[in-house]
């Protein structure tokens, strides 16, 4: 008697969320394509940052799809964190067990607690384990506040990189600064960065005070938000009208010298 097949291996469904996380929720069809919206409601298992976001989530695009299970019944992990002190990296057993669903045949979501899965967010570890593990990778479309931030901005999007979070101390911060503008200016690249956003007022004073006059400076914030807005102009354009950056919204930086 031959053996049982094993099962056909689902697939990891990288799937957007909206840029609202923190504001007043934007619906759903404005912000993500219907064709989304569906594949979320069809899925039973997830892996999220935070499991009662990723429930928040479901709950509005139930209010539009029927979901394949129960809220309450759909199985929601959350992504692994490192051990609190520690710099060692979580054991790659750790992310190949939340694959456990897709290894039994069943497609699995990903989702970020606003954007893209993956893209300046821990789920790159998943994805990474994915394709090691022979799981197909499936991205749907949606909004990247990055790259929304260097389409609206007019600088470099030939050339670009994104370098996440500043220092939190001041001198070491305007150190970052001045290295990020001598690379701009070297490669003529546009360089893209991020703040939590009650310190997004520290971290535009830094760029105010240590960037050279002519280096033209992007700010983005609350994208796709009713009010959202991007400022692009050189930093003395900046210095002459100085404009106070919302402490509780995202913004993305951008600076091309």
């Amino acid at each position: 008697m031959s053996p049982a097949a094993a099962p056909a291996r689902g697939r990891l469904l990288l799937v957007p969320s909206p840029l609202d996380l923190g504001a007043d929720a934007v619906p759903l069809p404005e912000v993500l394509p219907d064709g989304v919206l569906r594949a979320a409601a069809a899925l039973q298992h997830w892996v999220a940052e935070d499991a009662r976001s990723a429930r928040a989530f479901l709950k509005r695009v139930a209010a539009l799809h029927p979901l394949a299970a129960p809220l309450q019944a759909i199985r929601i992990r959350e992504l692994p964190r490192p051990r609190k002190g520690s710099r060692e990296p979580v054991p790659a057993a750790e992310w190949t067990a939340l694959l456990e669903p897709a290894l039994q045949g069943h497609d699995l979501g990903l989702i970020s607690e606003a954007g893209l899965p993956a893209v300046a967010d821990p789920g790159n570890a998943l994805v990474a384990a994915a394709h090691a593990a022979g799981v197909s990778v499936l991205p749907l479309a949606g909004a990247s506040s990055l790259l929304l931030a260097l389409a609206a901005s007019g600088l470099n999007g030939q050339c670009f990189a994104f370098v996440g979070y500043l220092p939190q101390d001041a001198a070491a911060r305007a150190a970052r600064v001045r290295e990020l503008e001598a690379l701009s200016r070297r490669a003529a690249q546009t360089q893209l960065f991020i703040e939590t956003p009650y310190r997004n007022a520290a971290l535009l004073d830094t760029l105010l005070a240590t960037l050279a006059p002519a280096t033209r400076l992007s700010v983005s914030c609350g994208l796709t938000l009713p009010g959202g807005f991007t400022r692009s102009a050189p930093v003395a354009d900046w210095r002459a009208r100085p404009l106070a950056l919302p402490d509780r919204l995202p913004a993305v930086f951008a600076l091309l010298a």
